[in-house]
């Protein structure tokens, strides 16, 4: 037997997950930690196209890439105005995806793939040991 509950108790809808930093930590500090941390980050929002096939592209050459969905962050929005001004200096106004590489910007999906075509990705994904082989 099914067990409804009754329609004037609806659940409440679910916050955001809290940020893994300190409150009030500027996210300029807040990338910085997390791209010195791990050797590959992606900054990306759960339904950007672009952000997936960046996410699914890193995962097929054998990286384990930190993946940061922006959307499902407490602090997302401050990060995303963030990632945007950096997006900003590079002649791109996409702020996501960012895929972070041995703590630099490489930039968004299409500077991914670029990078790969002119051979130059796999040797820094080894350089900065997220590929063994």
């Amino acid at each position: 037997m099914q067990v409804l509950k009754p329609t004037t108790q609806m659940e409440a809808a679910q916050p955001p997950p809290p940020s893994p930093f300190k409150l009030n930590t500027p996210p300029c500090e807040t990338v910085f930690h997390l791209t010195s941390s791990n050797a590959v980050v992606i900054f990306s929002m759960s339904s950007c196209c672009m952000s997936t096939v960046a996410k699914q592209f890193l995962i097929s050459l054998g990286v384990a890439p930190t993946v940061v969905e922006l959307d499902k962050q407490a602090d997302g929005p401050a990060i995303r105005g963030f990632l945007h001004q950096l997006a900003a200096g590079t002649g791109t106004d996409q702020p996501v995806p960012a895929v972070f590489i041995g703590g630099k910007f490489v930039g968004g999906v299409q500077t991914l793939m670029t990078n790969h075509l002119n051979g130059t990705l796999i040797p820094l994904l080894k350089e900065v040991g997220a590929l063994w082989l």
